[in-house]
C-alpha cells in the first residue's frame, strides 16, 4: 500500500502544480476575480496535501518540526477542508451573479473556519503526550473517542463540500450556454463523486475498528478515489479556459483532411479551367500540405471547384450522365452517393471533352447536366466530399479498364 501511494501521491501532486501554474497565467489579467483566486487556493492546498500524503515526505516533515502527526493534520486541513471550501467558493461565483456568490463564498469559508479550527483542537488534545507517529494516523487511532470526533468533522467537512460541487454542477451543467463550461460542470461533478467516495470510506473505517476490522484491507480505495477525484476535478475546473482551444485545433485539423480529400477534385479542375484560383501560387505540389490558413484556403477551395464545375457544365454530356445514373442505380446507390457518382462521371467526360475542345451537342428536349448541390457551406463541403470520393473512384476505374485494354490490344498486335 505504500508503494501505491508513494506513486499516486506526487502524481497527484504534479497534476495540482500543472494546473495551479495554468491558471497563473489568467491572473495577469484577472487580478480581481475572486474564482480564479479561490481557484488557485484550492489547486495550491491540494497541491500540499498530495505531497503531504506521500509517505516518505510526511514522515520526514514530522521528523523535521518534531512534532507526530502534524503531516496528517496538513493533509486533512488543507486537501480537505480548505482545499473543498476554495473549489466550492470558485464554482459560486461562476454560477451564482456577483452579490449572491459573495454572500454564498462567505457562509462556506466561515463553516470551513471552524471546522478547521475545531480539527486542530481535537487533533491537539488527542496528540498531548504522544511520541510515536501513526503510519495511517486515522485508521490506527480511530478506537480513540478524540481522533474519532476529528474523523467525523473532517469527512463531515470535506464529504458536504463534496455534495453541494456535486448538487452545483449538476443542477447548473443542464442550462450552461457554453459548451465546454457544461462538460467542465459535468468533470467536476465526476471528480468530487470520486472524493466523496473516499469520504463514505474513512467513515466506514471509523465503523469497521468498532466492529474489529481492519480498514488497512480496503485502504487502497483511498489512492484509487483520491487519484481519479483529482484528475477530474483538475480537469472539470480548467476545462472552459482550454477546451475551446481543442474545439479550434480539432476545427483546424478537421478542415486540414477535408482539404487534403477535396484536392484530387480540385487539381483536376484547376487543370482544365486554370482561371479559377484566386492565387495560381497556391496550385503548386508544396502548397497542398502547408496551405498557410487552412480555413480560408478550404474555403477557397470550395468556391474554385464549384465554379471550375460550372465552367465545365457546357461540356458534360446528357448521354453520359443517364448512364452514369442507370450503372448507378444498377449498383445500389442512391440518395447522395448515387447523385455524386452522376456527377463524377459527368465531370470525367468533360475533362476530356473540354481537352479535345469539343463540347456535345444536346437535341431539342434532352435533360441538362445536374445542377450543384445548394444549400449551406457545411453541406456543400459534404456535397463535395462525396464527388471527390466518387471521382477518385471513377478515375481508378477508367485506369483499370485502359490498363485491361492496352494489355489486350497488345496481345491482339502480337
Amino acid at each position: 500500500m505504500t508503494a501505491v501511494k508513494a506513486v499516486v501521491f506526487p502524481a497527484c501532486a504534479v497534476l495540482c502544480a500543472l494546473a495551479l501554474l495554468y491558471k497563473l497565467r489568467d491572473l495577469r489579467h484577472q487580478r480581481s476575480d475572486p474564482a480564479l483566486l479561490a481557484l488557485l487556493l484550492a489547486f495550491a492546498c491540494k497541491g500540499i496535501s498530495f505531497l503531504l500524503s506521500t509517505p516518505s515526505v510526511s514522515q520526514a516533515v514530522d521528523a523535521r518540526l518534531g512534532v507526530a502527526d502534524i503531516g496528517a493534520l496538513g493533509i486533512h486541513l488543507l486537501g480537505g477542508v480548505a482545499s473543498s471550501a476554495a473549489f466550492l467558493t470558485a464554482i459560486v461565483h461562476w454560477v451564482y451573479p456577483p452579490e449572491a456568490a459573495r454572500r454564498r463564498a462567505l457562509v462556506r469559508l466561515l463553516i470551513a473556519a471552524l471546522c478547521a479550527v475545531a480539527m486542530i483542537v481535537l487533533w491537539a488534545v488527542a496528540g498531548t503526550g504522544a511520541q510515536q507517529r501513526s503510519a495511517h494516523y486515522l485508521l490506527e487511532n480511530a478506537h480513540r473517542p478524540l481522533v474519532a470526533a476529528y474523523l467525523l468533522l473532517y469527512v463531515s467537512a470535506f464529504g458536504a463540500g463534496m455534495i453541494e460541487i456535486i448538487r452545483l454542477c449538476r443542477r447548473y451543467g443542464r442550462v450552461a450556454g457554453r459548451q465546454w463550461l457544461r462538460r467542465g460542470l459535468y468533470s467536476t461533478a465526476i471528480g468530487a463523486s470520486a472524493c466523496l467516495v473516499y469520504c463514505l470510506n474513512r467513515l466506514l473505517s471509523l465503523i469497521a475498528v468498532q466492529s474489529g476490522l481492519d480498514p488497512l484491507d480496503w485502504e487502497l480505495l483511498t489512492p484509487v478515489a483520491n487519484g481519479i477525484g483529482i484528475f477530474f476535478l483538475v480537469a472539470g475546473l480548467t476545462m472552459p479556459s482550454w477546451g475551446p482551444g481543442v474545439s479550434e485545433w480539432r476545427r483546424l485539423v478537421r478542415n486540414f483532411v477535408i482539404y487534403q480529400r477535396l484536392h484530387p477534385l480540385w487539381r483536376a479542375v484547376y487543370a482544365a479551367v486554370p482561371d479559377i484560383a484566386l492565387d495560381p501560387h497556391h496550385a503548386v505540389r508544396l502548397a497542398r500540405f502547408l496551405p498557410g490558413d487552412i480555413s480560408y484556403r478550404l474555403y477557397r477551395m470550395v468556391i474554385e471547384i464549384q465554379d471550375g464545375l460550372l465552367a465545365l457544365r457546357p461540356y458534360m454530356a446528357p448521354a453520359v450522365a443517364a448512364g452514369a445514373r442507370k450503372s448507378a442505380e444498377d449498383a445500389g446507390l442512391s440518395g447522395d452517393r448515387l447523385h455524386a457518382m452522376v456527377q463524377a462521371r459527368s465531370l470525367v467526360s468533360a475533362l476530356r471533352a473540354r481537352h479535345d475542345d469539343h463540347a456535345p451537342v444536346r437535341t431539342s428536349g434532352e435533360p441538362g447536366p445536374e445542377s450543384a448541390k445548394g444549400g449551406s457551406y457545411t453541406e456543400e463541403v459534404a456535397w463535395l466530399l462525396h464527388v471527390a470520393r466518387a471521382y477518385t473512384a471513377v478515375r481508378s476505374t477508367d485506369r483499370s479498364t485502359d490498363r485491361s485494354s492496352g494489355r489486350s490490344t497488345e496481345r491482339n498486335a502480337r
